[in-house]
């Protein structure tokens, strides 16, 4: 009976430094993701000129002057 308790600890034991391991591992990633992002600009990489398709500008084309209304 004791043995069976002393392998149960272990399994407990073992499940549970799993599980803090994997914690620590989703931090670090999150970290890495937040402080790796770059802002992008509006315009570049040919996201301008395309029709909108949903929404109060709906049909129109973005160009600079509905992009510019929507900052804040």
């Amino acid at each position: 009976m004791h043995n069976l308790s002393i392998l149960m600890n272990y399994a407990r034991q073992k499940i549970f430094y799993e599980h803090s391991n994997n914690l620590v591992e989703k931090i670090k990633e999150r970290s890495l993701f937040k402080t790796q992002r770059k802002a992008v600009e509006a315009g570049a990489y040919g996201t301008l000129d395309y029709t909108i398709k949903k929404g109060a500008n709906k049909n129109k084309i973005a160009d600079e002057k509905i992009l510019k209304s929507r900052k804040k």
